[in-house]
């Protein structure tokens, strides 16, 4: 699993016209699953998630986390996120794992980050043609891969 977390001032999801999701500071979530994802990396990947310090601290460090600020989480599906652009000028999506196993998983770590205290957890429309509207604070912008942690 990963998931490429921006930090934001801001963030929204818009489909079909209509906001189905905001947040004010906090991250929005990019997650994207492989084939062989379970319930463990979603919980391990929301509960670093809600701990990394990324945000600034009163002297300007990143000393504080999600949690911290009381931030909220956009979670949105991203199967683009296994894409493999190796060969020749079209990325294939081989590793993402099909929508009926990844959808579960998605929605598992947004519960995994509402478990572990994250008060606000927004999410977008999966598998929709949804608009991302991300107003990176910094910027700042992390990957995290359950195969590297």
């Amino acid at each position: 699993m990963r998931v490429l977390l921006q930090r934001v001032s801001a963030g929204s999801v818009t489909v079909d016209g209509k906001v189905c999701g905001a947040i004010e500071q906090g991250y929005v979530a990019l997650v994207g699953v492989a084939h062989d994802d379970t319930e463990v990396e979603a919980e391990r990947l929301a509960k670093k998630t809600a701990n990394l310090r990324v945000f600034s601290d009163d002297d300007g460090k990143m000393n504080l986390s999600l949690l911290d600020v009381k931030g909220g989480a956009l979670v949105v599906s991203q199967f683009t996120l296994y894409a493999d652009a190796r060969k020749g000028r079209r990325p294939s999506y081989i590793d993402a794992a099909p929508p009926q196993r990844a959808e579960p998983l998605v929605s598992r770590f947004a519960q995994c980050l509402k478990a572990a205290g994250v008060k606000r957890v927004e999410h977008g429309v999966f598998g929709a043609l949804m608009q991302v509207e991300i107003h990176n604070d910094g910027p700042v912008t992390i990957m995290l891969d359950s195969d590297l942690l």
